[in-house]
């Protein structure tokens, strides 16, 4: 009995040392299983023997697993699961009863085994519950581990595994990825927003949009044009703040408003600068818009804009327009027939239309509506200066036809205590009126030692809070001579205040403009 014991002892180990031979073979043990393998029926019982008799000798250790290309028997585990086909029960039943039958120190050895160090938790519980360290870490696959007897109960299978039936899901092939674009890490999509070329199918086109509108949009836009003045000029670099502010109100005096619009400059108080605030501001838009603008004496006597304005040798006044009224009125009449009655004024590129200059003829509220649907039709911009009657139907009728109002003032007493007075009355006159005082611009012109400090504290605040703007025109000497105001002799520091008042002014119609009435 000693002697048969000691023998199968010997055969065992001759067993193991073959089995360790073969591990060692230049085939690694994590190959891929052969699906096409086919177990050798020769040894079927010294290989059983062998795996027996290594599971005996080093306990819990992982090399001890078989090769994945080893004949593994029916229903036996491999690394990556269980072959196709496998069943429980059956020859791995016979197996276990095979393993249980060696000698009791073997089996004692093999109960008392260490845990695998691949992450089993529990040991095994006899020499046939031995499974692969890959079916123990991976629970996925441990429904893939051969239930033999004495074993302990396999992990549940998962869906995925038990939906096919028990195949090994690392010896199927890969599925392909239903969209290549979602493989691609944040990186890659970024050099391939599309995917990778080949790898799918052509992404259809985005219709892509002609109409003119969006591509001219869509054009780079235009450099900034380099400075006009001072040594920015000379450099040719760009313009300096100042400049760049000169241009945005230039652009902005020059908006093209879709209908032709009226302009009123009105004060009740004489000498309070309204002759000379219409031309600096006919001839400040005349150059910012290249023309289409007319300055127009709507005094109902007499007007002294004539005084103030080159006569190009045109003596006509509103008294003879009036009088060519019917002819002027007819379909073919034109733009040169009407300015045959008007004084270019080259600097300010604007024409006037002067006041009589006799009291025989006065100026009703019918010659007003005349004359206005008149130049309305030839002009773009008409710029009436008012006379000191607020109670004449012509000043009334200029209130309803304005677009936007500016009132001159100087920092004196009368002058703001009238323009006080205009805004209170117009006030109550509805609420077309009252839009008109908040649209309105003061335009502030001061002669020499007009002007009266406390006044300008306690009044600034009041015009400012009533109106949309306060534009400060300063003191030139041109202006204060009384003459024809010629723009190109003005002081630059003027032209800029007249520019800016022409932008004031032009940013609040276009409000009246967009503003339904």
């Amino acid at each position: 009995m000693t002697d048969s014991h000691n023998s199968g002892q010997h055969k065992d180990r001759e067993a193991a040392a073959a089995e360790v031979r073969r591990m060692w073979q230049p085939t690694p043990s994590w190959t891929q299983p052969d699906p096409g393998a086919t177990a050798d029926p020769a040894t079927p019982e010294a290989d059983d023997d062998a795996k027996d008799a290594l599971a005996q000798e080093f306990p819990g250790d992982t090399w001890n697993q078989p090769a994945a290309g080893a004949d593994n028997g029916p229903g036996q585990a491999t690394p990556y699961g269980v072959q196709p086909g496998a069943q429980t029960g059956g020859p791995s039943e016979s197996a276990g009863a095979h393993r249980a039958s060696t000698s009791g120190s073997a089996g004692a050895h093999s109960a008392g085994s260490t845990p695998d160090p691949w992450g089993s938790s529990a040991p095994s519980a006899g020499a046939g519950s031995e499974a692969s360290s890959w079916t123990i870490a991976n629970p996925g696959s441990a429904s893939a581990a051969a239930s033999g007897a004495g074993s302990t109960p396999a992990t549940p299978a998962t869906p995925a595994a038990a939906g096919t039936g028990g195949s090994d899901p690392w010896s199927q092939p890969a599925a392909e990825p239903a969209d290549q674009q979602s493989q691609l890490s944040p990186a890659a999509q970024r050099f391939f927003p599309q995917g990778i070329p080949n790898q799918h199918p052509q992404q259809p086109q985005r219709d892509v949009s002609y109409r003119a509108d969006e591509l001219i949009q869509a054009l780079p836009l235009p450099r900034e044009a380099p400075a006009e003045r001072g040594v920015r000029s000379i450099l040719r670099l760009r313009p300096g703040s100042a400049e760049r502010a000169e241009r945005i109100a230039r652009a902005t005096a020059a908006t093209a408003f879709r209908r032709p619009v009226t302009i009123t400059v009105a004060n009740p108080k004489g000498g309070s600068g309204k002759t000379p605030t219409t031309l600096l501001l006919a001839g400040a838009l005349g150059q910012a818009r290249g023309g289409g603008v007319v300055a127009w004496d709507n005094n109902e006597l007499r007007g002294n804009m004539h005084l103030r304005t080159h006569d190009t040798n045109a003596r006509s006044t509103v008294t003879d327009l009036l009088q060519a009224m019917p002819m002027l009125t007819q379909p073919d009449a034109r733009l040169g027939d009407v300015a045959a009655y008007l004084r270019h004024q080259v600097a300010g590129q604007y024409d006037v239309l002067t006041s009589a200059t006799t009291t025989y003829a006065q100026i009703e509220a019918r010659d007003f509506d005349q004359i206005h649907r008149l130049l309305s039709r030839f002009y773009k911009v008409l710029v009436i200066d008012t006379g000191n009657n607020e109670g004449s139907s012509n000043w009334r009728e200029a209130m309803k036809a304005s677009d936007a109002l500016v009132i001159p003032i100087k920092w004196k007493s009368l002058s703001c205590a009238a323009a006080v007075q205009m805004l209170e009355e117009l006030d109550h006159q509805g609420p077309e009126a009252q839009r008109l005082i908040r649209r309105a611009v003061i335009a502030v012109s001061n002669g020499p030692g007009d002007v009266n400090k406390e006044v300008e504290k306690q009044l600034r605040p009041y015009f400012e809070s009533r109106a949309a703007a306060v534009v400060d025109i300063p003191t030139d000497q041109h202006i204060a001579a009384e003459g024809p105001l010629d723009h190109s002799a003005l002081q630059p520091g003027t032209r800029r205040a007249a520019l800016e008042l022409a932008a004031k002014v032009a940013e609040q119609i276009t409000i009246a403009l967009n503003v339904p009435r």
